[in-house]
């Protein structure tokens, strides 16, 4: 017998041992089924389980599943990142505390380091998603510093190189002052800085006492400036074109261009231009051929490009000292209060520079094509369709990609440095070397490029790379491509338009056939979790007190297309409550003798409400494999949730208690069997979202099966299983039920009175439905009695239509129907004012524009709550005919 409360700690350990160790996870590339596969977006390496993952994870881990049970060769390939800058942080902190850095130990001496802190402590994110059940071919894990990986980094550098779309170039970068290395746009973070726009009056070479006015949010960058521009069509400085002016505290004569980037309406419509230190600038100084002068060292400090007396300032220090002798020479013209955006690191915390230096590109305009016409042909999907928007509008605009990083854990780029500063790019420094023995006529030294490959790089090879590519091995003749990835938005950019790339570059087919995108996971509020903010859930901690199940089944039924998911604490326990529900329902099985017959099928059934309970589990199973094909998970989760609480716990159980206390024994055994039978499909259909219990009870119910239910077969129904006529009558009486109940409910009819029903104009149809379950209408709907209505329809009476009859409830005596209808009408008119003040605000542009996301949605949400109560509460009011 099944222990009468269901503790998750106690079973989930267990079970996702025993599937681990029976190879329950593995796919089978000798298989003759049809693959199914998924790549694990992989997670960095130094990282631990957040919500986000929980949900990104819970959604593939329930494909995952429910395509192992459709019978295909599921793999989804599980792996980490080696996570360049995040991990070598975490490394250097831990030397720090012994007073150490990397330069004590040598570039390879530190990376032994790393490996060294990886194999002790890099396993936490893999062990966390055990914890939430996730079943990837664990056996296949791959990490993207692994030999054959770093093989593959290799080829993928050299043949790019060798195509013309991997160069070297100098260009700008965001560059970290504090991390001394370049980093991605997505390591940026924009933070909203108070501080000052300062104008300052540039003399005009060669016409005493003209000046142009320029201002600019960055002081100390004006020695570096090459040039100021100026709108073609601004009649202010028309003549100015092609003139100079003379550049405060430096002396150099810089030419005033005209350029539409200089805005007529903002400021003077004179903007200074520093192409070493200011993006827009530097396209501008492409554009008018303007010279760039690198004024900064790696810690933003002012170098030797700049007059002696700012040498060797801080940039904040130079700041200071350019404005203090502008103002002195009387060049300062204004400073106005300035609230602007300046970008970060994600990392460091310090503001980045816009940097010119040598690195390494790639050429994403020309990889980007095939790629944006893979998803305008279909060959890729997006789900929701709206994120192929967000992809073609990066893609059509996408920027030479810079892939260098100034660090030492990563990739090493395969390039080597000859005498001269010729480089050859090979995969192996053999190979290098015999390169550079052609070139040179003889050996020489060579060094190899310091830099290591931006982390993305490596990523944007893993659909192939993890399958054993540059080989041609037999899991990637199988696996690739893929059939689905599943990703938040938030790196569209950066990791999914860079997996296209690739794919297409080196496989010559697309990496996936779908890409699902997967909303953030918020809190209750609607709010962006952060730890400043002191609400973030983690999930580990729900695991612990909810189960894993809850918090899993909790994700899937909050996972609609296209809308963020707004997490309470309180979803997860009523969720899992619904576990228990389960739980106590196979109780209330084992303790009716409903036990699991072998090779059970449920046809030919005698007892309508069998042929009816059968019938609805079809459909359900129906619903939640079309909603898990659809990336519905919302949908199948609820569908899924409805049948099994309502459908067979509220209903069929009760309507089958009288069958299973009665003396009829064939319709007795007939019961009970149906009864085992269809809770076995429940746990197939719940087992995708809800692993643990399902396996438990399983196991439990029938503990001589001869397999695990994760390997168990999804359900198929043919059509003999649904018998419509029986599906219509056992509606009928729910609906009656749930009408009566409704309007007990509504008109506060004490609990325990027993009052009589009456049906006004119910055809034979009705009147025969009524005279074959009328004692399962009158227990469950606590009646009195239940007849036809005779004569007139009763003046205390409320009433509610069904099909073609009418449902009457007399109340005299037992609801004063006066002081009811006072009451809604009250009611009614309290939440009518609500909504009319939401309203006001939600129309009123000034709120909407200034008030924060989160707000406007809360308003929206409440607006709902509130309409949707009044048309409760009216339809309670329409029953009393007011």
């Amino acid at each position: 017998m099944l222990e009468k409360t269901y503790r998750p700690a106690e079973v989930e350990e267990k079970h996702y041992r025993l599937w681990e160790e029976s190879g329950a996870f593995a796919a089978d590339t000798r298989s003759n089924a049809t693959p199914y596969t998924i790549m694990m977006p992989p997670p960095n390496v130094t990282g631990s389980l957040h919500m986000g993952h929980a949900l990104t994870f819970t959604i593939q881990d329930v494909l995952i599943r429910y395509n192992r049970m459709r019978r295909r060769d599921a793999l989804w390939q599980p792996g980490t990142d080696h996570a360049g800058i995040a991990t070598q942080m975490v490394v250097e902190r831990n030397l720090a505390k012994e007073g150490k850095t990397r330069h004590d130990f040598g570039r390879d001496a530190f990376i032994g380091k790393v490996w060294e802190w990886k194999a002790e402590s890099g396993g936490t994110i893999t062990r966390q998603l055990r914890r939430l059940g996730a079943s990837p071919d664990w056996a296949k894990e791959r990490f993207t510093m692994d030999d054959g990986l770093s093989r593959a980094v290799a080829k993928v550098f050299v043949e790019l190189h060798r195509q013309g779309l991997i160069y070297k170039d100098k260009r700008l970068v965001n560059w970290d002052p504090k991390l001394h290395t370049a980093i991605s746009d997505l390591e940026v973070e924009q933070k909203e800085i108070k501080g000052n726009l300062w104008h300052f009056r540039y003399p005009i070479d060669g016409e005493e006492g003209r000046f142009i006015v320029v201002a600019t949010t960055r002081p100390e960058t004006m020695l570096g400036d090459t040039g100021v521009a100026v709108h073609p069509e601004d009649e202010r400085y028309k003549d100015l074109i092609g003139k100079h002016v003379r550049l405060p505290l430096v002396g150099r004569l810089i030419p005033i261009v005209g350029d539409e980037y200089a805005d007529p309406a903002t400021g003077s419509g004179a903007v200074k231009i520093t192409p070493a230190h200011d993006f827009n600038d530097f396209e501008v100084g492409k554009r008018c051929n303007l010279e760039a002068i690198n004024i900064l060292d790696r810690d933003a400090r002012l170098n030797d490009n700049v007059p002696e007396a700012y040498q060797g300032l801080d940039r904040y220090e130079a700041r200071k000292k350019i404005i203090a002798e502008l103002e002195a020479l009387e060049l300062l013209e204004k400073i106005e209060p300035h609230t602007h955006m300046v970008p970060h690191g994600d990392r460091s915390g310090v503001a980045i520079e816009p940097w010119l230096t040598d690195q390494w590109y790639v050429d994403a305009a020309t990889l980007a094509k095939p790629a944006i016409e893979a998803v305008e042909t279909g060959k890729t999907v997006f789900v929701p369709k709206q994120w192929e928007n967000t992809y073609y509008e990066w893609m059509r605009n996408i920027q030479p990609w810079c892939i260098s990083r100034q660090i030492w854990w990563g990739h090493q780029i395969p390039a080597w440095y000859g005498p001269d500063g010729t480089f050859f790019v090979e995969e192996t420094e053999a190979a290098a070397r015999a390169a550079a023995a052609k070139h040179y006529g003889s050996d020489v030294e060579l060094t190899r490029d310091a830099d290591v490959l931006d982390t993305w790089f490596s990523s944007a090879l893993w659909p192939f790379s993890t399958l054993g590519w540059p080989d041609q091995t037999p899991e990637l003749a199988r696996y690739y491509p893929t059939d689905v990835l599943v990703t938040g938005f938030d790196i569209i950019f950066f990791w999914v338009a860079r997996m296209m790339m690739m794919g297409l570059h080196f496989m010559k087919d697309v990496p996936f056939r779908t890409v699902y995108i997967h909303a953030l996971v918020r809190d209750e509020k609607g709010q962006k979790m952060s730890k400043s903010k002191g609400n973030v859930i983690d999930p580990l901690e729900i695991i612990g007190e909810y189960g894993t199940d809850a918090l899993r089944f909790t994700l899937s039924a909050m996972a609609a297309q296209g809308r963020d998911i707004k997490l309470a604490v309180n979803r997860v326990e009523g969720y899992r409550n619904f576990a228990t529900k389960l739980w106590n329902a196979a109780r209330y099985c084992q303790m009716n003798g409903c036990e699991p017959v072998a090779g059970y099928r449920p046809v030919g059934l005698t007892q309508t409400v069998n042929r009816w309970i059968v019938g609805e589990l079809a459909d359900a199973a129906r619903k939640v494999a079309e909603a898990i094909d659809a990336y519905k998970f919302n949908e199948a989760a609820n569908a899924a949730y409805q049948f099994t609480w309502g459908n067979f716990c509220d209903w069929y159980m009760e309507f089958t208690k009288p069958i299973l206390a009665g003396t009829d024994e064939a319709a007795k055994a007939e019961t009970r069997a149906t009864t085992a039978w269809v809770l076995d499909q429940i746990l197939h259909v719940l087992h995708p979202m809800m692993p643990y219990i399902t396996e438990e009870l399983w196991e439990q119910l029938s503990p001589a099966r001869a397999n695990r239910l994760i390997a168990a077969e999804w359900p198929v129904y043919g059509a003999e299983l649904v018998d419509a006529a029986a599906r219509d009558e056992m509606n009928w009486v729910v609906r009656l039920i749930t009408s009566v109940r409704s309007m007990r409910s509504e008109m506060n009819v004490p609990p325990a009175a027993q009052i009589e029903l009456k049906l006004k104009d119910a055809g034979p149809g009705s009147l025969a439905r009524l005279d074959t379950h009328r004692d399962l209408i009158l227990r469950m709907a606590r009646l009195s009695s239940v007849e036809p209505l005779v004569g007139p329809t009763p003046k205390s009476a409320v009433q509610a239509v069904q099909d073609e009859a009418t449902l009457v409830l007399p109340l005299e005596g037992i609801v004063d129907l006066d002081k009811e209808r006072a009451r809604l009408t009250k009611e009614i008119d309290k939440l009518s004012g609500e909504i009319k003040k939401i309203d006001a605000k939600l129309s009123n542009e000034q709120f909407v524009a200034k008030a924060p996301d989160e707000v406007i949605e809360e308003q929206r949400d409440r607006r709902a709550a509130a309409d949707q109560a009044r048309d409760k509460l009216q339809k309670a009011l329409d029953m009393l005919g007011a």
